[in-house]
């Protein structure tokens, strides 16, 4: 029998950002600064507003293709098919989830991080563990930090969530994420199913491979910094997954960036819409035809 190594996990201290921007609105730890080659420098400005047109993420109308005549049918899987090969990430309209649970979801969500500091941390996130309050993958005193606060759940299958960290409040949380989750999901199986058509497969492919695909919902919270030149939101990243739902503040700031032909361009927030992240499970099913591409948020 081969000998087994125990790799342990360090307990490493890490700010809380809402905190230090309560406590030392000026103070930035060093451990937050991020080298400018890690910056992205962007085409669009951050600081565009919600009346400023954005015209090059793709937008896709998901009425077209459920509802849709067939001359709009292959209009629309033309226009799937051209985001998911020159961009990996496209807005969806029309997309069938009321737009009242996606005002709840974002009040409840906003809710929960303005709550005090003390009932947060009764739902930490563990060391080694990506579900809870905190930072997810921190292993190590001198690694580089986001600005950022994130909530973090697994939803399905049943066996991945943790029922200790769903909160108590706000009161109304738990009941309307589980509806937003309900409703998201069938959002992916849609999205999924008219990828896999505009692929050349057939519509239930995905579904097949995956079987009951893991669901989990990652909320993120980012304050105010005095030095928004020098930290980042989110570090750059691609996902894992096959598909990721983002859902956008409906204010003023542009957060969100993708990387597209080696340059960081901003989303612009499109009333009511939904941002579809191309994963790489996605990318290797599809044999790098349909691109994951790297997002970051600032």
């Amino acid at each position: 029998m081969a000998a087994s190594t125990v790799i342990p996990i360090n307990v490493v201290h890490i700010d809380d950002v809402q905190e230090l921007r309560k406590t030392k609105p000026t103070t930035i730890p060093e451990r937050f600064f991020r080298d400018v080659t890690e910056r992205p420098t962007t085409l669009d400005s951050t600081t565009t507003t919600l009346s400023s047109p954005h015209t090059d993420i793709p937008i896709i109308d998901l009425s077209k293709l459920v509802n849709g005549n067939p001359d709009d049918f292959q209009s629309e899987i033309l226009n799937l098919t051209t985001a998911c090969q020159e961009w990996g990430f496209f807005q969806v309209v029309n997309h069938g989830i009321d737009l009242s649970l996606l005002e709840s979801i974002e009040k409840v969500a906003k809710d929960f991080f303005m709550l005090p500091i003390e009932e947060k941390q009764k739902y930490p996130m563990a060391p080694g563990t990506v579900q809870g309050y905190g930072l997810a993958f921190i292993f190590s005193e001198n690694q580089k930090l986001d600005w950022c606060n994130m909530f973090a759940l697994g939803i399905e299958p049943d066996f991945i969530r943790r029922p200790e960290l769903w909160p108590s409040k706000p009161a109304d949380f738990n009941e309307t994420l589980e509806s937003y989750s309900r409703e998201v999901r069938k959002l992916c199986q849609k999205l999924l199913k008219y990828i896999a058509v505009s692929v050349g497969l057939k519509e239930d492919v995905f579904e097949e491979m995956f079987g009951v695909a893991v669901q989990a919902v990652r909320m993120n919270y980012y304050p105010p910094c005095s030095r928004s030149d020098l930290v980042m939101g989110l570090s750059s990243h691609s996902d894992g997954s096959a598909i990721t739902v983002l859902q956008q503040d409906k204010g003023s700031y542009v957060g969100l960036q993708i990387l597209n032909d080696n340059t960081w361009v901003s989303v612009q927030p499109i009333l009511n819409a939904l941002v579809i992240n191309i994963g790489d499970s996605i990318e290797v099913l599809t044999n790098g035809k349909y691109k994951s591409v790297r997002s970051t948020g600032q």
